[in-house]
């Protein structure tokens, strides 16, 4: 089944960069393995997978910007 991987919180900041996506579609993951690498302005932050799986798709690109709750 699929699931969706929501940003998390990453406090008051709106609209922080994806700077690097280390999954491609079809990958295999495990639980807390890296999945995208945001930048805000104090500080670099890893979203990590909450569980394992294959991943499906993938929703930003580097240079997207996001804020807390949208779907990769």
């Amino acid at each position: 089944m699929a699931k969706d991987i929501k940003v998390p919180d990453i406090g008051d900041f709106k609209n922080v960069p994806v700077i690097e996506i280390f999954v491609t579609p079809g990958q295999t993951i495990k639980a807390e393995d890296p999945l995208v690498s945001l930048e805000s302005d104090k500080a670099t932050m890893d979203v990590p997978a909450p569980e394992g799986g294959v991943v499906k798709d993938i929703r930003v690109k580097i240079g997207d910007k996001v804020s807390e709750a949208p779907s990769f």
